[in-house]
């Protein structure tokens, strides 16, 4: 039996709610003079402990059988591929477009890590885009976002997305321009750090003005790695966390999204996306598909990818769709492989948890407030399906719920359930590899921040007290916890 199995079997045994009970299990520690048990390993079994480097976010769960790991290897691939445009002598691989923001998933998502924003006005803004949308214009559109039957109401003539690329003879529908201004914060040792707060605008409109209603909200791409463990997470764990009214008056106020699935046919949880509003891996891969790139897949068959009734050139061009692959460009057998791949993308292990000054940074990290919203641990449920992701206990420190981030980071753009001040906690699981495996240090939704304690500066809203113990901390207690941050 592989080291992996045992270890699985073990974890099983230790989760087993007969044995012990899963809240005493996930119930965050009081003893910060050492390292918990089973806290090397975030994404349980799953957690791999290749080299550190670039492809640190790339491994496949290390529990999983050869045999399956051979559909993650085939999953890469289609994750990976190039697109190009139809008609093509590749007909298993055109199709991009006519409007897109990305080639390929990979160009977003680089080395399976987080995109970033553009460095500077003619710098490519692949890894990121803006969303776009519009207030409900008519009763149809009102009841349809309170029925959870649309997330948005699309801009009339751009969608949901502002797709910035065009294939051969078709214009893109935008370039988007970020401005900055500076922010100063003044710690309360006296050091001043200086935040970047960015300006959106839409540069080259190519076809028509927008609405003037619209709002626009960016996004970078995230991380990719533990997916799979977060689809795990029952339900009802999630929701238990819940606390709408602020009814224990701790000021957090986590609550969930609730959003139309399009596979399921009926209101599920969102769990994924910056504003949780996919409710599975597969939704969310095949969204990007057919938003990103312009590829249709069997939730979004129109060959035309995301191009409005206005875009009438971009919805009269040649497509990919073909009879062999079921009238699509990505049938369901890339769409489930992408998925697979997607699941299991690996947590790295933990570094320098035993350290004394990590410790020390962990312990504040906690009495600080930070995990009542970046929620330490969880227990997976069962999945017969999916034998790498079930039964595992896992340290995402992440909640999946949505909490008031304050005015600074307001998209004053809902989205589903979120409102514009709302966003869902990001697991914060091999954070701290960002700069080896992407080659920056940009986080938040849309990479404003340039490192750690820039992206907890800008917290408020629930937030506002555990940032302002950060700001007032001293220089030591901050280096760790962000030592603390980086080793997760």
């Amino acid at each position: 039996m592989k080291i992996s199995q045992v270890l699985t079997a073990a974890l099983c045994l230790l989760v087993n709610p007969a044995t012990q009970g899963s809240n005493a299990i996930t119930r965050p520690t009081t003893d910060f003079s050492r390292a918990e048990a089973h806290e090397q390993m975030p994404g349980g079994a799953t957690s791999h402990k290749k080299k550190i480097n670039r492809d640190a976010y790339s491994q496949p769960s290390a529990n999983m059988s050869f045999e399956r790991e051979l559909d993650f290897k085939v999953g890469n691939g289609f994750f990976k591929r190039v697109w190009v445009s139809a008609p093509s002598s590749t007909q298993a691989a055109d199709g991009l477009g006519p409007l897109f923001n990305s080639r390929a998933c990979q160009h977003c998502h680089i080395k399976d890590g987080r995109g970033h924003p553009p460095n500077g006005h003619e710098d490519s803004a692949e890894s990121m885009f803006l969303r776009l949308s519009i207030p409900p214009q008519n009763e149809a559109q009102r009841q349809a976002l309170r029925k959870h039957l649309r997330k948005v109401i699309a801009e009339p003539t751009y969608g949901t997305q502002l797709q910035d690329f065009a294939i051969q003879g078709h214009k893109a529908e935008g370039r988007m321009q970020i401005d900055y201004e500076p922010v100063k914060v003044r710690l309360g040792d006296g050091e001043v750090i200086s935040l970047r707060k960015p300006m959106y605008s839409i540069q080259a409109l190519g076809y028509g003005p927008l609405h003037p209603d619209t709002m626009i909200s960016p996004r970078v791409a995230p991380q990719m790695i533990g997916l799979g463990l977060l689809e795990a997470i029952d339900e009802s764990d999630i929701l238990a966390l819940a606390d709408i009214d602020d009814a224990n008056g701790d000021g957090i106020s986590g609550k969930p999204n609730k959003v139309w699935s399009d596979a399921q046919q009926k209101v599920m949880l969102g769990r994924f996306g910056w504003k949780a509003g996919a409710p599975s891996v597969d939704e969310q891969s095949q969204a990007a598909f057919a938003g990103d790139i312009g590829i249709s897949v069997p939730l979004h068959p129109d060959g035309a990818g995301e191009c409005s009734e206005r875009e009438v050139k971009c919805k009269q061009a040649p497509n990919g769709n073909s009879p062999q692959y079921d009238n699509l460009e990505a049938h369901k057998v890339v769409t489930d492989l992408v998925a697979f791949y997607s699941r299991n993308l690996s947590v790295p292990q933990r570094r320098d948890l035993d350290n004394p000054e990590v410790l020390h940074g962990k312990q504040l990290f906690y009495q600080n407030g930070c995990i009542a919203c970046h929620t330490p641990k969880f227990v997976t449920r069962t999945l017969p399906d999916r034998p790498e992701q079930s039964n595992q206990l896992i340290w995402p420190y992440t909640d999946l719920l949505l909490h008031d981030m304050g005015e600074g980071l307001a998209d004053h753009r809902p989205e589903g359930e979120a409102n514009g001040r709302e966003w869902r906690t990001a697991p914060l699981w091999g954070i701290g590899l960002t700069p080896v495996v992407n080659g920056h240090s940009n986080y938040l939704h849309d990479g404003r921040a340039r490192n750690l304690l820039e992206a907890i500066l800008w917290h408020g809203g629930e937030a506002q007290k555990s940032r302002d113990a950060v700001r007032e901390m001293s220089a030591a207690d901050r280096a760790a916890l962000l030592h603390f941050i980086e080793s997760l």
